[in-house]
């Protein structure tokens, strides 16, 4: 890790010029490491930038300096870096219009705990047992002796609590616990971020959770779980992205479900599909990679083309074989 770390520093010490990236559709992990390192380095003098296909979710829109991280700028505007660094992205394409933005980069880092990355940089850091990029961005950040300003610490703080679902997931370690101590020691309110986290919803994603709800799907012996998002659904309930992320568990919740999954039917014609397995004998990382995805053992991705029906029934009847298979 430490000589790792070490070609990570140099690399940014040696730039002026930083372009700090992560996926499209971004969620707590994604937003939080990226305002994190982005403080840290500014700190230091450096000229950095925070890119994300979809700007900032008005979900995390309560961390002071939040609004640095923005859509990235049209393709006539493209800039020059020194260097770019790619943050829990498992793969190059799903960094999205954030690339055209960039003319070119010097050198490209590559930081990610999704096992699935294929290491698309020219310095790869990817470590799958971290369970949150903020977990590594922290690590990163210590080892060196970066500036850990109270807002970068609420920033890793919201990463590592939202990719451990709040610290209840599998890959929690007591690693992660003494981070978020020393997190919480460096000023770090956990009651007041778990409030915006996890009790400030907008009235519409309830609303929508209930439709959801009611046409919810059950197969397998109730061992496979799903719910299905249309267009039309969203247009009339005027969802937003945010509004969708962690709907996912109030069925991975049940007690007799190996397998939950969510569809969403996107305007260019795909399918995006979530997955989260509750068995460590079912590998949905693997089963997403079948449909162009992929992601951690246990969570897990993909984007197929397709109608709603069509996709969904595909991936459930192979989801129901693999139950049938492994359990």
């Amino acid at each position: 890790m430490s000589s790792a770390f070490q070609s990570i520093a140099e690399a940014i010490h040696a730039a002026e010029t930083i372009a700090i990236l992560s996926h499209m559709r971004p969620d707590g992990d994604a937003i939080g490491s990226q305002l994190a390192l982005m403080l840290s380095l500014r700190q230091l003098g450096k000229q950095v930038v925070a890119w994300n296909e979809n700007g900032l979710p008005d979900s995390f829109r309560f961390l002071r300096y939040s609004e640095l991280v923005t859509m990235p700028p049209p393709p006539a505007e493209a800039r020059i870096f020194d260097l770019a660094i790619a943050l829990d992205t498992a793969t190059r394409q799903r960094l999205g219009t954030t690339l055209n933005a960039i003319r070119s980069a010097g050198y490209w880092i590559n930081i990610d705990h999704h096992a699935s990355n294929p290491g698309y940089g020219d310095l790869n850091y990817i470590d799958s047992s971290a369970p949150a990029t903020g977990q590594i961005i922290y690590e990163f950040l210590q080892s060196q002796a970066l500036p850990l300003t109270q807002e970068t610490a609420d920033a890793l703080y919201v990463a590592i609590s939202t990719d451990t679902g709040s610290f209840r997931y599998p890959n929690t370690r007591a690693r992660t616990f003494e981070i978020a101590a020393h997190l919480i020691s460096a000023g770090v309110n956990a009651g007041e971020l778990a409030r915006h986290l996890y009790d400030s919803y907008p009235k519409r994603r309830i609303l929508l959770l209930g439709e959801l709800l009611r046409n919810a799907r059950f197969d397998a012996e109730d061992r496979v779980a799903s719910l299905s998002l249309t267009r039309e659904t969203k247009d009339r309930y005027q969802v937003k992205p945010e509004d969708i992320d962690g709907l996912i568990d109030s069925i991975r919740a049940v007690d007799t479900v190996a397998v939950a999954i969510f569809f969403e039917e996107l305007k260019d014609g795909r399918i995006r599909i979530s997955m989260r397995s509750k068995d460590d004998r079912i590998d949905v990382s693997r089963l997403c990679a079948e449909f162009g995805g992929g992601g951690h053992a246990l969570a897990a991705g993909a984007r197929a083309r397709g109608s709603l029906g069509e996709v969904s029934a595909r991936v459930l009847e192979r989801v129901i074989n693999e139950i049938g298979r492994s359990i």
